[in-house]
């Protein structure tokens, strides 16, 4: 007769001829035996103990987390007859991470982006470890993607070009923040667009992979500086016939600008720091087309354009007055280019004023004289297509004898000549 005991008190045995008895024990116990013979006569009064010690039980619930990118923590129940727990990582050659009494194990520095095969090994100092237990599989968080450049693909928008470390199918974000805004595109591949971005505005630009474990920590910022903005208006007003003065609005985010005056006559430009250009090489009579760029203190450009600007029509030349036979004034003049438009004419005397209106394609216009002998100021400007003459045509001072010859004395600056 032999009888077992297990350490919990469950008690069992086995009536046999043979000299073997089978029984079923389980992990992590401690068995107490004894065999009793027997015969006609009785059983033995005294039978040796024997205490026998099973393999400690392997874990359960064994669970796994991502704590952080490139750390797991494992956690399973206490399991009986165990009395050490050894933790190990098939990736990491099988080094024991940790060698520990309690229940808990933390797998720290490992890569990101990858899958480890955990075990867990319960130990005992009878018996030694349990070497069968079933591994557990789960992955690092994502490794960090990183921003290689930025491109500008139109006035608002931007690709971002960035390095993908991950395994297919993982997904990107990228994220623009800003002082008052925040935007952001997602991607599996190495790019993505940031769109509707205000000009003149500063961004810190950031990446970050996710995957179904989680996400990964993000890779370092760059700065995104989006271009100066456009002013929203630019005036140009003429000056004298070569010159004209350029004001416009301040555009956010720039610091100097650059405004050109094009036309296939020539071109004016200036570099500024202000808001406003005196420009000369004008030429009058001309179409031009108007540039402007805004630059920041980067070096950071905008292209702008504006409405076109046309220059006022040439003030006329060889401007003469003098005396005809029928007592009239008659003023003449040459034009610079094709006379599309009319002229004023106009005479400023000590003793009475006279206009005159010369149509389109006229080099003259006669006046009646009342008083003989006076000195005129004379003045003849075309006028433009909305009625308004040109204001800045130079003067000429005229003196003019009465009948009985038909010169006139110009006087100018101190210098005088006869026409």
């Amino acid at each position: 007769m032999a009888f077992i005991k297990r350490d919990d008190g469950t008690e069992n045995s086995c009536n046999t001829t043979k000299t073997t008895c089978p029984f079923s024990c389980m992990c992590g116990y401690t068995y107490l035996t004894t065999v009793f013979p027997y015969n006609e006569a009785g059983s033995s009064p005294y039978a040796n103990v024997r205490n026998y010690t099973t393999i400690p039980c392997c874990p359960q619930g064994v669970s796994i987390n991502l704590v952080s990118t490139e750390t797991l923590e494992i956690n399973w129940l206490p399991v009986k007859g165990a009395e050490l727990y050894e933790t190990t990582a098939a990736e990491t050659n099988d080094v024991i991470h940790c060698n520990d009494t309690a229940p808990v194990c933390a797998l720290s520095d490992l890569r990101c982006n990858t899958a480890y095969t955990v075990t867990v090994t319960p130990c005992s100092e009878l018996r030694g470890c349990n070497r069968t237990c079933t591994p557990q599989t789960h992955e690092t968080g994502p490794c960090a993607p990183e921003i290689v450049n930025m491109t500008q693909t139109n006035t608002s928008t931007y690709r971002v070009h960035f390095l993908t470390p991950n395994t297919p199918n993982t997904n990107y974000t990228i994220t623009a923040i800003g002082r008052y805004d925040t935007h952001s595109c997602q991607s599996r591949n190495g790019s993505c667009e940031l769109t509707q971005l205000p000009c003149g505005s500063t961004y810190e630009v950031m990446a970050v992979a996710m995957t179904t474990v989680g996400r990964s920590l993000p890779g370092y910022s760059k700065p995104l500086e989006t271009g100066p903005c456009c002013p929203m208006y630019v005036n140009v007003t003429q000056v004298t016939q070569a010159m004209t003065n350029v004001t416009w609005s301040p555009g956010s985010g720039a610091r100097s600008y650059i405004t050109t005056l094009m036309s296939p006559r020539g071109n004016a430009k200036c570099h500024t720091l202000d808001t406003h250009c005196l420009m000369g090489c004008i030429t009058c009579g001309t179409n031009y087309s108007v540039n402007l760029e805004s630059i920041s203190s980067t070096g950071h450009k905008s292209e702008c354009k504006y409405r076109g600007f046309s220059s006022s029509a040439c003030c006329p030349t060889s401007v003469r007055l003098y005396r005809r036979t029928n007592n009239s004034l008659r003023v003449h003049w040459s034009s610079l280019g094709p006379q599309m438009q009319n002229h004023t004419v106009q005479l400023y005397g000590t003793a009475a004023n006279y206009t005159c209106i010369a149509a389109a394609g006229s080099k003259y216009c006669d006046i009646q004289e009342e008083t003989c002998g006076d000195v005129y100021t004379v003045v003849v400007a075309p006028v433009g297509q909305n009625g308004i003459k040109v204001s800045f045509c130079q003067p000429r001072t005229y003196s003019v004898p009465c009948p009985g010859g038909n010169a006139a004395m110009v006087i100018s600056r101190k210098r005088r000549s006869v026409n």
